[in-house]
């Protein structure tokens, strides 16, 4: 009688989470979906240092035909012998800036058909609103944002061409842990990045039917040359604040971001705190994974939880910070 009741106690207690998985199992679209890196042409910006250059690393050690786009020439052949010396194998590499639509245009076009496009260019001017200057504010928008609209518009008739024949298809889009929740000092950097969301969303209906997938990769603060100049020039209260969140190294955001990318993750967080996030701030994303979309059913309202006691500590430095300068 006893073995029977435990029996009958544990059935109910697995009844509702067996459900539940069974009901997401129905719903979850877009379905699960593998990505592959070899023999395929994967198309990075940003690729000449940094995250960028990591990713271009990795993917061509995996075998990729690898094309990366910068700015700077001299630091693209840098990138491009450095890659070479590591792997043996020959990178192109296209000199161009996000925000000229033409040049980004040009570089495509001689670049050929990609198949997994990874928007990686990015800047970051740590201040507070009032004392940045708009021309600061207008060129982290141009590059971070419309630039990503550029290459997007740019890949996006190659990229669908022979989509079926050529297998599943990849757009990234390199956000930021301040692309999920907004930061002090990072006032139009987040804007920037928040804004990458709406877009990811919204383009990952639109080209699903070509079987392309999208994903949104979120980042913490990363040790790259970008970031040292960034501390020197960060708020004292934004350091407080982003000092929650660990830094992590260029090659292990790369490692995770393919890795997400191959997965057809919609979102790609990097570490513990970006999995909080991404789960604290799922709303109405698409979701591929079941066990993922499980944890946000489950975690919803402990998320909630957690995500006004991060607020509590943020607001009271905030309010120590400010009472201590009075």
């Amino acid at each position: 009688m006893a073995t029977l009741s435990l029996l009958s106690l544990l059935l109910l207690l697995l009844f509702p989470p067996s459900l539940l998985l069974l009901l997401l199992h129905l719903i979850l679209r877009p379905r699960p979906v593998k990505i592959l890196i070899k023999d395929r042409h994967v198309f990075i910006t940003g690729g000449s240092s940094g995250i960028g250059l990591a990713m271009a690393h990795q993917a061509a050690s995996q075998g990729a035909r690898v094309s990366i786009l910068a700015r700077g020439r001299d630091k693209l052949e840098e990138a491009q012998r450095a890659i070479r010396l590591a792997t043996g194998i020959d990178v192109a590499v296209f000199s161009a800036d996000a925000r000229d639509f033409e040049a980004v245009k040009a570089a495509v076009e001689e670049a050929g058909p990609i198949d997994v496009l990874v928007c990686n260019q990015g800047v970051f001017v740590p201040s507070e609103l009032e004392k940045q200057e708009m021309e600061e504010v207008k060129f982290m928008i141009d590059v971070n944002l419309i630039g990503t609209f550029h290459l997007v518009k740019a890949a996006l008739d190659g990229m669908k061409k022979n989509r079926r024949e050529r297998g599943p298809g990849s757009i990234a889009f390199m956000s930021s842990q301040a692309g999920q929740v907004g930061i002090y000092g990072y006032t139009a950097y987040s804007a920037s990045k928040f804004g990458l969301r709406g877009m990811a969303e919204s383009l990952q209906q639109e080209v699903i039917a070509d079987n392309i997938h999208v994903s949104l990769i979120f980042p913490p603060d990363t040790e790259t040359p970008g970031l040292a100049e960034e501390e020197k020039k960060r708020p004292q209260l934004t350091s407080i604040i982003a000092a929650s969140s660990g830094a992590m190294k260029a090659d292990e955001v790369a490692k995770k971001a393919l890795d997400g990318i191959k997965s057809g993750s919609f979102f790609v967080p990097c570490n513990f705190e970006g999995i909080l996030l991404a789960v604290a701030t799922a709303g109405l994303s698409p979701q591929r994974s079941l066990w993922m979309a499980f944890v946000e059913v489950i975690a919803a309202g402990i998320t909630r939880i957690a995500a006004l006691c991060f607020q509590w500590s943020w607001y009271g430095s905030i309010e120590k910070w400010h009472a201590h300068r009075k």
